[in-house]
């Protein structure tokens, strides 16, 4: 199949919509890989059309519940943790390196080494366990 390099925005009514969902479900592909087989694409595997209208219609409803539950918005309060620990992460990184730094130049002890790594360590435990927590 030659490579998909365009792309085609279009708007469709309701039903149809569902009716092309539900059909692209059934058989197990996407929804423009199901376009692109009923458009007649070259190579395309032809399209079964022995399902039932009732099948599709079920299809359908099951793929539009399933597009719902994806649209969930993670709250302000997350959204802005995550904003957060983004930022710090790259500071604990830089702290990371740089007792990574000092302590292959000699400059820390073993000690003092594997106690900065232990806090960085848990500091990301907390910050993991924090973002399950909300919302």
């Amino acid at each position: 199949m030659a490579k998909l390099t365009e792309s085609v925005a279009l708007r469709l009514p309701k039903d149809i919509y569902d009716r092309l969902l539900g059909e692209a479900t059934l058989q197990g592909v996407s929804l423009g890989q199901h376009i692109r087989q009923r458009l007649g694409e070259v190579g395309a595997a032809p399209i079964q059309s022995t399902v039932s209208l009732e099948k599709i219609e079920r299809a359908a409803a099951a793929a539009a519940q399933i597009k719902k539950a994806k649209k969930i918005k993670s709250s302000d309060e997350k959204q802005r943790l995550i904003y957060l620990f983004n930022k710090t992460s790259n500071n604990v990184n830089q702290l990371a390196h740089r007792a990574n730094l000092d302590y292959n130049a000699g400059t820390i002890s073993e000690a003092t080494y594997s106690n900065i790594l232990d806090q960085l360590e848990l500091m990301a435990r907390y910050m993991k366990a924090v973002i399950k927590d909300v919302d």
